[in-house]
This record gives C-alpha cells, structure tokens and sequence, in this order.
C-alpha cells in the first residue's frame, strides 16, 4: 500500500503518505483563503521527502468534512482526479475522525471545527477514538449542557472554550494529513469500509442566487 492521503476541510491544506505501517511524509500549512494554491503543492513536497512518484500511490483517501463549501470541495475535486487518472480507489474519511485519531485520548472525549457563523461542526467519540455521533452542526450555546467539562479538541472547542470547558489545550487544533493517513490504513488493514469521497457540507453554502436577479434572455 501507498496511500496518499489529502483535506481541506478545515483552515489546514494537509497532505500526507502512508505505506500501511508508518507516515512517510507530511505537508501542512493553516490558510483559509488558498486551499486551491497550496494543495497540489503540497502534494509535490510529500511525495519528493518520500522520494517517490504520484504513479506509485495505490489508494487515495481525502477528508470529507463536515467543512465549509469552497475549502472543502478542493480536496475532494483533487482526489478525484487522482484517482481516475491513476486507476486507484478515492475512499473517504469524516474529517473529525482525522482529529480524533491525532487527539489519541484515552477517555470520551469531543471534537470540534469552527464552522464560522457563530457555529461549531462536531460529534462525539468514545475512550477508543471510535465515533458515537454523526457529524452536526450548531451554535455552541444549543449543546452546552452535552459538552461542558467534556475533553474537546479542534480550533471550534478552543474558540468557544466557555462552553467547552474541557478544552484540551495541548490536543489538536487542525486537520493532521498524518492522521487522516494512519486512520484511514488502519482501518483499511481492519477490513472496514470507508465512507464514499462526497462532501459532508450539512449546511447550504455560503453563497447564494440574489433574490431580485434579473433574467436576460435574447428576443
């Protein structure tokens, strides 16, 4: 196996490779507004550091969010274009189940992404880093009384640290393309299937068709 693995999910443009035993390379860099300049070219540098070819990748697996539309998309586009040009299966990975996995707690815990809008994307896990909820989406204030004093990782916990009391400082705050990798193998080796490479947006995007827009047709 070489697996490649990539998400923009969150503020993070991470891409990573994985052989089925270890991370062999990793590339990360935090930049909400340019997931499209910095994801091929950090595709370019993981596969330099682990000095092989993009035709050598075997599988493709890529975050599918929850995210917002824009960042999102970027990587699933990406992966798909992989993965038709080499002939090799895109799987896809719940992007919190990435922080999860980089989290490596040894107790129930939260994780949480800033969904903008004065929102959090988040879902619960248990000691195991398995998850117990679907993915949602919702103002910190709405779930306070499931997530207060409960250990919380990712940049929506640490934003809204008032409600996630139990905010683990020290624990991940963004995507880790090394820990999207090293879940995905280990379930992959597992025997488990993975979730189809589509977009968990769970909102309407950001933007949207002006109300009054005119229609010109031609005479």
């Amino acid at each position: 196996m070489l697996l490649l693995a990539l998400d923009t999910a969150t503020p993070a443009v991470t891409a990573a490779l994985h052989d089925g035993e270890r991370v062999l390379a990793e590339s990360c860099q935090v930049d909400a507004r340019r997931h499209g300049e910095l994801l091929l070219p950090a595709v370019d540098r993981v596969l330099a550091e682990a000095g092989v070819k993009l035709d050598a990748v075997t599988d493709l697996v890529v975050g599918v969010g929850p995210g917002p539309y824009t960042g999102l998309r970027v990587g699933l586009v990406t992966a798909a274009s992989f993965g038709a040009a080499l002939g090799v299966p895109v799987h896809g990975l719940c992007s919190l189940d990435g922080l999860a996995h980089a989290a490596d707690l040894d107790t129930p815990f939260v994780v949480a992404t800033d969904a903008r809008r004065k929102e959090v994307y988040w879902a619960r896990y248990d000691a195991s880093g398995r998850r117990l909820t679907e993915p949602a989406v919702d103002r910190p204030a709405d779930i306070a009384g499931q997530v207060a004093g409960v250990p919380a990782v990712g940049a929506g916990a640490l934003l809204y640290d008032t409600v996630f009391t139990g905010v683990r400082r020290d624990g991940p705050a963004h995507q880790s393309g090394a820990a999207l990798a090293s879940a995905a193998a280990r379930a992959l080796a597992a025997g488990e299937e993975l979730l189809p490479p589509r977009p968990l947006y769970l909102r309407r995007p950001d933007a949207q068709v002006p109300a009054n827009y005119k229609v010109v047709t031609p005479r």
